[in-house]
């Protein structure tokens, strides 16, 4: 989320901009990190110099908690053998899209009564 300010002091306003990463990017991410698959032997020491990239770009692109601990998670994906094929960054991606498309579901209605459900 950034923030900007807009006008004067005493008429300041304040906008808050949600930033949310493209699928392009994400799966860009993601192939840079299984390239290191391509040179055998080489490719881990690639890993371990890539690892803390990733996972820094992964906390400032998704931010917050879930920045955090995606962040974290991808340094580990990164640094072990054989788990290079795991496509963190689209995952995310796809969590924050499919959790904000339910955010703005209609609100479900019994058809008998009326009532407002709660949404699972």
């Amino acid at each position: 989320m950034v923030r900007i300010l807009k006008g004067s002091y005493p008429n300041t306003k304040v906008m808050n901009i949600s930033f949310r990463p493209s699928l392009l990017f994400c799966i860009i991410m993601d192939i840079i990190g299984y390239a290191t698959y391509t040179i055998p032997f080489i490719g881990e020491i690639g890993d371990i110099m890539w690892a803390p990239i990733s996972a820094f770009i992964f906390y400032k692109t998704f931010g917050g908690l879930k920045g955090a601990f995606g962040g974290i998670f991808n340094l580990a994906e990164e640094l072990m053998p054989g788990l290079d094929f795991i496509p963190s960054f689209t995952i995310m991606w796809m969590w924050q899209r499919f959790k904000k498309d339910k955010e703005h579901l209609p609100e479900r209605r019994s058809f008998l009564s009326g009532a407002v459900l709660p949404r699972k």
